[in-house]
């Protein structure tokens, strides 16, 4: 059974399509959330499993924030410049992996690790 669904808020539209189309195989729904200002209405309209958030232009307060907001979302976070400093923090602020924008495959692999553990919480 497929995950639900994955929101992917990227600063990069090019990023943000191909992670759109790649998700898409493997996850029932698909949303790109193209502003700051969509990201909370569209994973509570499309009740996400997963979120792929750019911390380029967002912060990892806005991470931690979201964390405790959707606590049933898994992050995965990406930057252009993801390093393990980086990741450490992310995880601390309650991500469950970065990784650079460019890792289409990396991104994928990781967002559907973080929806089967999500699918096994809950059951």
């Amino acid at each position: 059974m497929q995950p639900a669904s994955v929101v992917v808020y990227q600063s990069d539209p090019r990023i943000a399509q191909a992670l759109s189309s790649s998700l898409s195989q493997h996850f029932h729904s698909v949303r790109v959330a193209r502003s700051a200002d969509e990201l909370r209405p569209t994973i509570a309209r499309h009740r996400a499993e997963v979120l792929i958030v750019d911390i380029e232009p967002s912060s990892l307060t806005e991470v931690e924030n979201l964390h405790r907001e959707f606590p049933g979302v898994s992050i995965v976070c990406t930057h252009r410049l993801a390093d393990e400093e980086m990741w450490a923090a992310a995880l601390g602020a309650g991500a469950d992996d970065v990784l650079p924008s460019s890792d289409t495959t990396g991104i994928l692999h990781s967002a559907l690790r973080s929806a089967r553990t999500a699918h096994s919480a809950v059951a």
